[in-house]
């Protein structure tokens, strides 16, 4: 069976890997300074630093249209026996609405909700793409996408919180008191949905090490074939610290160091850092 994999540009892989699997990606639109944008096609986190702070707001994401997704679905229906899409986590996006409208007149096309967003919800692509490439039936893939979702441990640090400030996530005193205590605020998804689950306090490099300690120490219920380092732009002493920690604490085959896309950079900014994993079923 001939699958093609699709997602929202929202994933977070990098290129290469998208390239290796030929994973079709849709991007999701960027509305900044008076104009519209495609993610990850004419703008980049870098274009939404640079007009933050010269002065501009915070930029806004809207989700792919049905429209969209029938012509995208459509075109792939063309070449391919069968079309999986897997989308951010319908709580952060109409994306997974949109698409599930735009395949109910299609054969063949099946539309998975990551639960998840950037290389949490990338996780969930590559299996698709593996599991294609293995010859597995797209129906058969699918529900094992969507049995997987749950066990998809996704979360990140934060350096500062300007930007969460910016779009009214947290309040100037939460700010301010922040700054003053040197608190980092690790932020992670859960059912969907994205909460703080733990602040740390002192250096940064520091607090990356102590949180990818908490995320992965002394764990026997890891699926240790990939673990993601996801970030906005950090300085490579970050990245350094954080796989560092990874290959003191677990023996994961591959560790993947992506850049955050414009979806998660415009909602947290420069400084984040996230370790993002599936666990193995119970």
């Amino acid at each position: 069976m001939n699958i093609k994999i699709t997602s929202d540009s929202t994933c977070d892989l990098s290129p290469q890997q998208i390239a290796q699997h030929n994973i079709g990606i849709l991007p999701l639109a960027v509305a900044m300074g008076g104009k519209n944008y495609h993610d990850g096609v004419d703008i980049t986190p870098a274009d939404i630093y640079a007009h933050v702070t010269a002065g501009g707001d915070l930029p806004a994401t809207a989700a792919i249209n049905v429209s969209q997704y029938q012509e995208a679905f459509s075109a792939f229906r063309q070449d391919y026996d069968a079309v999986i899409h897997i989308n951010i986590s319908a709580e952060f996006s109409s994306c997974y609405q949109n698409a599930c409208l735009a395949a109910e007149s299609m054969d063949q096309v099946y539309v998975v909700d990551s639960r998840n967003l950037s290389t949490g919800h990338g996780l969930l692509v590559l299996k698709a793409a593996e599991l294609a490439e293995r010859g597995m039936d797209a129906a058969e893939i699918a529900e094992i996408l969507r049995s997987t979702t749950a066990r998809v441990d996704a979360s990140f640090i934060l350096d500062r919180l300007d930007y969460m400030k910016k779009g009214g996530r947290c309040s100037s005193v939460a700010v301010l008191g922040a700054n003053l205590l040197k608190l980092k605020p690790c932020i992670a998804v859960t059912d969907g949905k994205m909460g703080v689950c733990k602040k740390y306090r002192g250096a940064y490099e520091k607090c990356v090490r102590e949180y990818v300690a908490d995320r992965i120490g002394g764990r026997d219920d890891l699926d240790l074939s990939r673990i993601f380092i996801t970030h906005s732009g950090v300085d490579e002493a970050y990245i350094k610290a954080a796989r560092d920690t990874i290959r003191e604490l677990q023996a994961f085959r591959e560790i993947c160091v992506t850049t955050a896309g414009c979806t998660v950079s415009s909602h947290c900014g420069p400084g984040t850092l996230g370790v993002l994993f599936i666990r193995n079923e119970t």
